[in-house]
């Protein structure tokens, strides 16, 4: 298939632009295509003449913002200094590739591009936890969300960290392509699939410590998520009464060990929906649910979907 045909995302570089980000976001979705033919991938500099300053390395980029305009999505790196002066180039293009319907994604401080640009008013975004308050502040009229790693509104998404934007390109691509895509981009870049959890658990405090243990407790645990595991069963295998093993995994995961479990399950469950024809009754029994009903609560409640659903929508025709 012509690349010229692939719905074109293109990644936003403009001076001042975080490096990290811009060469993640490439390289994510240009892996994608490694499987199968899915997206013409471009950077595009936020002003004609191709040259970008990133704090002392220069960017020669071929593509100008003429090659915004056929864009299908638009991802916009973060701001090396959300103190410093705006890029305005940059906020004109997010400007006029908003207008014309193109999909506008954000990681990390890009955030605050997206919310000048007047295209985040009304809406939940995510920011990194660091810069929440600054986020709410300049933009009262944004719905600031410092606790999940992306938010996807639509037509306009956000992460919170610079990690997190792979979190958002993997759903993006997820919510494009299907699972068995996504998944294989995870995997040639050894990260996850899919990210359990908020940003708690990366928030520095005093009480979050490492316990010896658990590591081997949750491993454990992910091993034989078909048993009917409780915290009891959990306490006592780490060699804790249950009160201490109770506050010591929060503090060391950011979630209760009970719902830490049933992310699991649900991470599993996404899983064998989006690779195999199993059916829902056994799914539910394989990934520790028990019945349909407690497997259909559980999803509908993280998900907003169904199984069935889901299964519609990420399952690959040619998964077994």
């Amino acid at each position: 298939m012509d690349a010229k045909s692939l719905p074109r995302v293109s990644i936003l570089a403009y001076d001042g632009v975080n490096l990290f980000e811009l060469g993640a976001a490439l390289e994510i979705f240009t892996l994608s295509n490694a499987l199968q033919p899915c997206y013409e991938v471009l950077v595009c500099a936020a002003r004609e003449g191709g040259r970008i300053m990133a704090g002392p390395v220069r960017l020669e980029v071929e593509a100008g913002p003429s090659a915004l305009l056929d864009a299908h999505t638009v991802i916009v790196p973060g701001w090396l200094d959300i103190d410093g002066p705006l890029p305005r180039a940059a906020i004109h293009v997010i400007q006029g590739a908003s207008a014309r319907g193109a999909r506008i994604a954000s990681i990390c401080s890009g955030v605050f591009l997206l919310a000048e640009a007047g295209i985040m008013d009304g809406r939940r975004a995510a920011v990194h936890w660091s810069q929440a308050r600054l986020l709410a502040e300049r933009f009262p009229r944004i719905q600031v969300d410092s606790r999940v790693l992306y938010v996807d509104d639509g037509d306009v998404l956000s992460s919170a960290g610079r990690a997190a934007g792979l979190d958002l390109c993997l759903h993006i691509i997820r919510k494009d392509q299907g699972g068995k895509v996504a998944r294989a981009v995870a995997q040639r870049m050894v990260i996850p699939a899919h990210r359990d959890g908020d940003q708690s658990q990366y928030i520095p405090a005093s009480a979050q410590t490492q316990v010896d243990g658990l590591a081997d407790l949750c491993a454990w645990m992910g091993r034989n998520l078909q048993r009917k595991i409780s915290v009891d069963d959990m306490a006592a295998r780490a060699l804790m009464s249950r009160r201490t093993f109770i506050r010591r995994f929060e503090a060391t995961t950011g979630t209760a060990p009970a719902e830490w479990l049933i992310q699991q399950r649900l991470a599993r469950a996404r899983e064998l929906l989006e690779e195999t024809i199993m059916p829902l009754d056994h799914i539910a029994f394989i990934v520790g649910f028990g019945t349909i009903d407690s497997f259909r609560h559980h999803f509908q409640r993280q998900f907003h979907t169904s199984p069935a659903a889901y299964r519609r929508r990420f399952r690959s025709g040619t998964d077994a």
